[in-house]
């Protein structure tokens, strides 16, 4: 006899509206669709439009009969930015226009239909702990999904104790000083590693009360999920569990994905808010095993000038081919720009590849690829480790910071190259990583991508984790509707 629809769940996803986030929440909603649960993927107007344009996510959501996309406005203009220092406007944007409407449409039961019952779950994105409020008051269970790495997510929740301490903020200019209050990091953290926003000389910054906030709240939530896995930061989710017992370790979130759809569906496709030239793959598959260097630096990072040159100049001088995706707004000023891509295009032609954006899964999994120069955001680290292949870390900002330290110092995974930019050192560190500790690099990464494969694989840590995942949303459904 088949269930009747008020028996199987009902999640509304609620992601931040920014790529990464969005890549990784959409991910987390395919594997729950698989488990036949109804699922609302709750977009802003903007971002849907920006996934209607450049991907498939329609037609390829459309083999799950119970997912479906709802939209809801970010309450600003067109036109604006939505990145850089406009981030902090659309979080208090999205505070403002969406408490009342997220409220509002819940107890309408907007989402709701003769098949499809109301919502009795909501996975929500670890900084919009709003959501919190709204659901408590309908009886509703919230999970959180916190879409950066483990260190980074306790980093965060420590700076209550770092300011006690007097560890921040810094009294001195000394980025090498030792950090000695974060439990499993007073060996290697130095002030230089901890996220971005603790760089501020006011602990009255909005940023950084913003992201110690929404961290500390995550101890209201029903569970937390991580898109990380045992093996990989294993004694750092030891420390978060003592806060967060309910945590899910379900990552590499794209891998597990993979193996979870059977190999007669369509394959795993781009959630990608920027159009992807696939060319790319093409000119990778005319260079010898390993000799590449790939070049991102991510969605929102944004560079000068004379940043970019010096990036330039270092490839250009390791002597290493090299595939470079330069966004249309990577340049943080404008002044020139139109002269410098073409410089550099021209000046490129014969040892590299300029994109505007590159399918970079696929990418990193090209045998041509030996080593991924990045901004070190999660979810691209978390690519690299997957497909085994050495990095140079240059963190542009937030989690960015602590996840290259624990590549460099931890997990032996690559090179840091925080706070410098300099066509030396950038020659130097391709080098190393292409040439002098190649050998040494490819092994630890090796052996970490085969415990990333594990964990996603039949009886691995993370597969197990999302069964216990669907079981428990499961339960929680059932017991909210009985109360």
């Amino acid at each position: 006899m088949e269930p009747s629809p008020v028996a199987v769940p009902h999640v509304l996803v609620l992601p931040i509206p920014l790529q990464g986030h969005i890549n990784s929440m959409l991910k987390l909603s395919e594997l729950i669709s698989l488990a036949g649960f109804h699922v609302t993927f709750l977009n802003t107007e903007h971002i849907h439009r920006l996934l209607l344009h450049f991907t498939n996510v329609t037609s390829r959501f459309a083999r799950w009969p119970g997912f479906h996309f709802a939209t809801i406005p970010d309450g600003l203009p067109f036109d604006h930015p939505r990145s850089g220092p406009g981030l902090v406007e659309l979080f208090d944007s999205l505070k403002i226009t969406s408490i009342p409407l997220l409220r509002e449409m819940l107890v309408s039961n907007r989402w709701g239909s003769d098949v499809r019952p109301p919502v009795t779950c909501i996975i929500a994105d670890g900084i919009m702990s709003f959501t919190i409020d709204v659901a408590r008051d309908l009886n509703i269970p919230t999970i959180f999904f916190r879409t950066v790495s483990a260190c980074s997510f306790w980093a965060y929740f420590c700076v209550p104790k770092l300011i006690e301490a007097g560890e921040i903020p810094f009294r001195d200019a000394d980025m090498d000083c030792p950090i000695t209050c974060v439990p499993g990091m007073e060996n290697f953290l130095r002030r230089a590693d901890l996220p971005g926003s603790c760089r501020t000389n006011n602990l009255g910054d909005r940023t950084l009360q913003f992201l110690v906030t929404e961290t500390i709240n995550t101890t209201r939530a029903s569970a937390l999920i991580l898109n990380t896995f045992e093996d990989l930061e294993g004694p750092i989710l030891c420390q978060i569990r003592s806060h967060c017992p309910r945590l899910y370790t379900i990552g590499p979130l794209h891998a597990l994905l993979k193996t979870q759809i059977s190999d007669s569906s369509p394959s795993v496709s781009s959630n990608s808010l920027w159009e992807e030239n696939k060319s790319c793959i093409r000119w990778l598959d005319s260079k010898p095993l390993r000799s590449v260097v790939y070049v991102s630096f991510g969605s929102l990072a944004t560079m000068t000038r004379d940043e970019v040159l010096e990036f330039w100049h270092g490839l250009v001088n390791s002597g290493k081919p090299f595939l470079w995706v330069i966004r249309p707004d990577l340049l943080a000023r404008k002044e020139g720009e139109d002269q410098i891509l073409t410089e550099l295009v021209e000046g490129t032609r014969e040892r590299a590849y300029i994109v505007e954006w590159a399918p970079q899964e696929e990418v990193l999994a090209h045998p041509a690829v030996g080593g991924f120069l990045t901004h070190s955001g999660w979810n691209s680290t978390l690519e690299s480790i997957y497909a085994g292949v050495p990095m140079i870390c240059w963190p542009y900002f937030a989690d960015q910071q602590i996840n290259s330290r624990f590549v460099s110092e931890v997990w032996k995974l690559g090179l840091d190259m925080k706070d410098t930019c300099d066509r030396l050192k950038v020659e130097l560190m391709v080098k190393e990583v292409m040439e002098r500790k190649r050998d040494e690099m490819i092994k630890s990464a090796e052996n970490m991508a085969k415990l990333a494969r594990m964990s996603v694989g039949e009886g691995g840590s993370s597969s197990c984790n999302l069964d216990k995942l669907i079981q428990d949303i499961r339960s929680m459904c059932v017991r909210a509707s009985s109360t």
